[in-house]
């Protein structure tokens, strides 16, 4: 028959040959490159990972005040605000109390300084905090203890 296409079908053009190289050629390069960006990422997301930490982490966190006192956030708050009202999730709302490292301990101190920022921030009417401190206590999979300090951002009392 005249016109009719070979058994195996319609011979593609050489430029759609191309592109359709291109595409599953950029599709692995992008693929590739989350997973690779995934594990510079404290929180992992799309890093292939077998099995997860086996790590704890505990926090004290403080009120700094200009003369340099430490107020554990558990205390009556300049203001009414409350640490557990404002921050929640992932054991960050009661930090005094050891938690599993819910994906990794980077992903918990990534949170907890993002946490210490927000509620430095969002905290207008305290009038007497400099800054939030906390002192985190971790275990990575049952090594020994470290101890890290994080701060928030300095903030300017309240009016």
């Amino acid at each position: 028959m005249p016109g009719a296409y070979p058994a195996g079908g319609p011979t593609p053009s050489p430029v759609r040959r191309v592109l359709r190289r291109i595409l599953v050629f950029g599709l692995i390069a992008l693929s590739l490159a989350t997973i690779v960006r995934g594990y510079g990422d404290p929180h992992r997301v799309f890093a292939f990972q077998p099995f997860r930490e086996a790590s704890t982490w505990q926090a004290d966190i403080y009120r700094e005040t200009p003369g340099g006192d430490l107020i554990p956030v558990g205390e009556p708050w300049p203001g009414g605000y409350s640490w557990d009202e404002m921050v929640k999730g992932r054991g960050l709302g009661v930090p005094g109390v050891e938690h599993h490292a819910v994906g990794s301990v980077d992903s918990i101190l990534d949170l907890l300084q993002r946490a210490l920022d927000y509620v430095a921030t969002a905290t207008p009417r305290d009038q007497i905090t400099e800054r939030l401190i906390a002192v985190v206590r971790y275990r990575r999979n049952d090594a020994e203890p470290v101890t890290v300090t994080l701060t928030s951002r300095p903030r300017v009392p309240g009016p």
